[in-house]
């Protein structure tokens, strides 16, 4: 009802319930409002998921060109009966694990000729990295405003018994065509910039930087909730692209 009466709504036209909730929660405990006695306790879905278990697929080798495997298919998986083999699959495979991303997010898994190859997963983006802000060059007010044009690639996996050289470069030239037109259909805005992190210990990011991804700098191994001012995880290089020639004008203005 809130919601409803401040006209309180994401782009897509859904209310915006979870951020109101937690506003009349927060000032409630700060002595503000007085709210009624709760009727029921709702259970909180992601605090009593399942760890995603080991998933039994065909393992063996996929080697060839890459033209060997055309065409190829994106599936857009979240909120399908796929979703919890795409999370099984990145929480075996993937050396970070799975983690349930934060916000909007979309989850796709790559295909050809019915044989999975890879999984990718994209989620709202990190508010403050100064290395993505100095790069776009916007303003605090600007960065609050315009946030949510930016989207994060938090997991990208080759499934290790494919070995096809291109293909990771190659999928994501093609997410940056198909991720926009996703993203605007379901949460009712465009995306107009991408960005990720690479661990430099582990690998060099030639799949981005070979599909165009500008290496932005690197970040202080801080964390976002930091309060001893020295590295506490590891340092990564961030990189970023760009869906459009207009992009710095988009997120500024």
């Amino acid at each position: 009802m809130l919601c409803q009466a401040w006209n309180w709504t994401q782009p897509n036209g859904t209310p915006k319930d979870m951020v109101c909730r937690g506003m009349m929660l927060a000032l409630a405990r700060a002595g503000r409002i007085e709210l009624p006695p709760a009727r029921r306790v709702h259970v909180n879905p992601p605090a009593r998921r399942r760890p995603a278990g080991p998933m039994a697929l065909d393992a063996k080798a996929v080697r060839g060109r890459l033209s060997d495997f055309q065409p190829i298919e994106f599936r857009q998986v979240r909120r399908t009966q796929q979703e919890a083999m795409f999370n099984g699959l990145i929480q075996q495979y993937h050396y970070l694990g799975y983690t349930q991303p934060v916000g909007e997010h979309l989850k796709y898994m790559v295909y050809s000729g019915g044989r999975l190859l890879a999984c990718l997963a994209w989620s709202s983006a990190a508010r403050h990295l100064c290395p993505r802000d100095r790069f776009i060059g916007w303003s605090p007010e600007a960065r609050r405003r315009n946030i949510r044009f930016i989207a994060y690639n938090p997991r990208f996996l080759i499934l290790p018994w494919v070995g096809v050289p291109h293909l990771a470069s190659h999928i994501l030239g093609r997410m940056a065509r198909i991720l926009p037109v996703d993203w605007e259909r379901l949460y009712g805005h465009p995306v107009v910039f991408l960005e990720t992190f690479v661990d430099p210990t582990r690998y060099r990011g030639t799949c981005y930087r070979a599909a165009n991804w500008v290496l932005l700098g690197r970040t202080t191994g801080r964390g976002k909730d930091d309060q001893t001012c020295k590295p506490n995880r590891p340092i990564k290089e961030m990189l970023g692209y760009p869906l459009s020639r207009q992009f710095r004008r988009l997120l500024c203005g």
